[in-house]
């Protein structure tokens, strides 16, 4: 176990010097869910005003998915060698004009080949999303040592748990506000995207005043233990890269527990807020839809935290035994998420729910791919396990909204439960694994 004693101490300098770094850079992460899951929140509506069944609107999250999927696989390594500060700039300026498109195009009165048009755009948007994580992992594994990943896996899903509180709390209000002014149509879906647009180039200006990809570029550097001593930002062959990320044994169980986490996570995320309306009659915009955004957010933070701090204080920063637990949570309230009769009650188990899948979510892909990737090859091994989370991610568009167009409601949640249950298996597998030696450098 881990003590206090144990922890790195940093000198004020370098906490506020990194504080600054810090900041900026979720925020803007925590923007570009706004800027992402903004569809979440309006194709409900898109699909009534468009006569769309959920496999035909699905269809569009697959293709947003899917390229995701692809792209940060190769922009992993890109990161790598680009550093981390180019590739978030490059990412919130693409995120935040694919949104302007999209707003300005409703603005228009958009009516026509939108299920195509929708899939190339949020296509092209999530193209430019998967800089994000693979960026933020990269320019933290500098700034952060081995024993306080944890805790940055935890801030990791604190901004990751934000953008949703902005893309649902804040954008169903304002698709509310809208639906309550124009009625429901294109004018009141711009909205929905035009309000992250503007949000995401504003930290994209941030960013570039203040982000930085080591201590070093910013004038402190301090040594980070456990890890090779070289410069996190020097030139490095990304094929050499690759080739040591995909060889690691490690790695590829947790690639394989991500794709599990993929389907879980985006199942939920995807479809929360038409499961309220359509079985417990909550609209969007309302004060229950408002408290379930509210608590995805509440219910991710407290699961990044939670299992932030489990991994570095109970189990001397081992990740698996973590993981495991969460999965096992996950089960648990799935389980009772599906058979609550109040829109009160599936509003909060949809939050809890989101608590032991947001803190798997970090864990894995936010403190595990700095873990065992190491400073140079972080962003790789990110990517590799973002890529795998949204491959099984794609399958919760169209074939998880055929199962619902055919059996409804009731088989939703059993459709996830399968996947967690994966996950807690193959963090058996690894559950000694521990950073340090492992790392790939």
């Amino acid at each position: 176990m881990s003590t206090d004693a144990e922890m790195p101490r940093h000198s004020p300098e370098y906490r506020r010097r990194r504080l600054l770094n810090w900041v900026p850079l979720g925020l803007t992460y925590a923007a570009f869910y706004m800027g992402r899951y903004n569809f979440n929140v309006v194709k409900g509506d898109l699909g009534k005003y468009y006569h769309l069944d959920k496999a035909q609107i699905g269809a569009i999250a697959t293709a947003g998915f899917w390229t995701y999927a692809a792209s940060v696989m190769v922009n992993g390594p890109l990161t790598d060698k680009l550093g981390g500060r180019r590739a978030i700039l490059v990412g919130a300026f693409g995120a935040a004009t694919m949104n302007l498109v999209v707003g300005l195009l409703f603005l228009r009165m958009w009516a026509s080949h939108l299920v195509v048009g929708m899939s190339v755009l949020y296509a092209l948007c999530m193209y430019f999303q998967s800089f994000g994580a693979v960026s933020v992992v990269k320019v933290n594994a500098a700034w952060f040592e081995v024993r306080e990943r944890g805790v940055m896996g935890g801030l990791f899903g604190i901004f990751i748990s934000s953008g949703y509180a902005l893309a649902m709390t804040l954008g169903g209000k304002v698709l509310g506000w809208s639906k309550a002014a124009f009625g429901v149509g294109p004018l009141a879906f711009s909205s929905v995207f035009l309000l992250p647009a503007a949000i995401i180039f504003l930290l994209f200006l941030v960013d570039a005043k203040f982000v930085q990809n080591s201590p070093k570029a910013a004038g402190v550097a301090p040594k980070i233990e456990g890890e090779d001593p070289a410069a996190p930002d020097e030139k490095v062959s990304m094929r050499k890269v690759l080739g040591v990320v995909l060889r690691h044994p490690i790695i590829r169980v947790i690639m394989l527990a991500e794709f599990c986490t993929g389907f879980v996570r985006q199942g939920l995320l995807l479809y929360n807020i038409e499961f309220l309306d359509e079985v417990h009659h909550v609209k969007v915009g309302s004060s229950i839809q408002s408290w379930s955004g509210a608590g995805i957010t509440l219910g991710g933070i407290c699961g990044g935290l939670l299992c932030g701090w489990m991994s570095d204080r109970l189990f001397d920063s081992r990740r698996p035994p973590v993981a495991f637990i969460f999965y096992l949570g996950q089960i648990a309230s799935l389980i009772v998420l599906g058979q609550v009769k109040s829109a009160g009650m599936a509003a909060f188990m949809i939050g809890f729910s989101c608590m032991w899948i947001f803190g798997v979510h970090g864990m894995l892909s936010g403190t595990a791919s700095a873990d065992f990737g190491g400073k140079k090859a972080a962003a790789t091994a990110t990517g590799l396990l973002d890529g795998v989370q949204y491959v099984a991610s794609g399958l919760t568009g169209i074939w998880l909204g055929r199962l619902l167009v055919k059996y409804h409601w009731g088989i939703w949640t059993w459709s996830l439960i399968p996947f967690s249950a994966g996950g807690a298996l193959l963090m058996l597998l690894i559950w000694k694994a521990k950073p340090g030696a492992d790392s790939a450098h």
